[in-house]
């Protein structure tokens, strides 16, 4: 049955994508593979709340348990998805080394817990981590296509994916790498597999800061500079 789904969800996800090279035939591949990204973050990210907030179990408490019917669909349905992705980004070259180990660990991982029919619930929170800001990485990019990242609603995309990624996926993420590498149901094959996740995790939250940085940094200069002009020509008023 896992089987089943995970080709059926492989087969969703082309079908998208060449629905989307029709619609927007003058767009490139990469406008309309981030366009199947999108719409994979968002439905992930719901199908994965609803597993962990409502259906449970909690993967706090319950790291390493039987997998669940609802835990197989969701994990099915993004194994699909990093498929079609890592496909996609070999076929035309478009992630880098880190961006890729993180796709083979992430279909490795899943693959484990489909297989071994345990540690679903943990892993339905990795994704749900890891997802949660895609969205926003996917809006961000879209508005630097459009002409819009520069102002107040690409600050706003910024500043929220920063906050999400480091409570979320840092943040809580560290509980439930500590929680399943306690557990004691939790295979030995599962917790390497956590800490693989978690490291690279911390690789992108470096890389992040530095961002984040550099943006702060020049956006200081840019207001310094506009308060010297600004000064300038007060100056400049006065005297006539």
């Amino acid at each position: 049955m896992a089987v089943l789904e995970v080709t059926c969800s492989l087969i969703g996800w082309l079908g998208l994508y060449s629905l989307f090279c029709c619609a927007f035939a003058r767009r490139g591949p990469e406008w309309n593979c981030r366009l199947v990204t999108l719409c994979h973050g968002v439905a992930i990210v719901l199908l994965t709340a609803y597993v962990l907030f409502v259906d449970g179990p909690w993967p706090f408490t319950h790291a390493g348990t039987e997998n669940t019917e609802l835990q197989t669909f969701a994990m099915a349905v993004c194994l699909g998805y990093f498929f079609f992705d890592v496909g996609w980004c070999v076929a035309y070259r478009a992630e880098g080394p880190v961006m890729l180990a993180h796709h083979a660990a992430s279909i490795l991982g899943i693959l484990l817990a489909l297989l071994m029919g345990v540690s679903g619930c943990e892993t339905c929170g990795v994704v749900f981590g890891s997802e949660i800001t895609n969205p926003l990485l996917q809006a961000r990019w879209f508005l630097r296509q459009l002409g819009l990242y520069d102002g107040p609603l690409g600050d706003a995309v910024d500043l929220l994916f920063v906050a999400l990624f480091a409570t979320v996926r840092v943040g809580v993420g560290t509980v439930l790498f500590y929680c399943e590498l306690a557990s004691p149901r939790t295979p030995l094959v599962m917790k390497l597999g956590g800490v693989v996740m978690y490291g690279l995790a911390w690789v992108f939250m470096v890389d992040i800061a530095r961002f984040g940085y550099k943006k702060s940094r020049a956006k200081y200069r840019r207001w310094r500079e506009n308060r010297r002009l600004q000064g300038a020509a007060a100056r400049s008023d006065k005297s006539d």
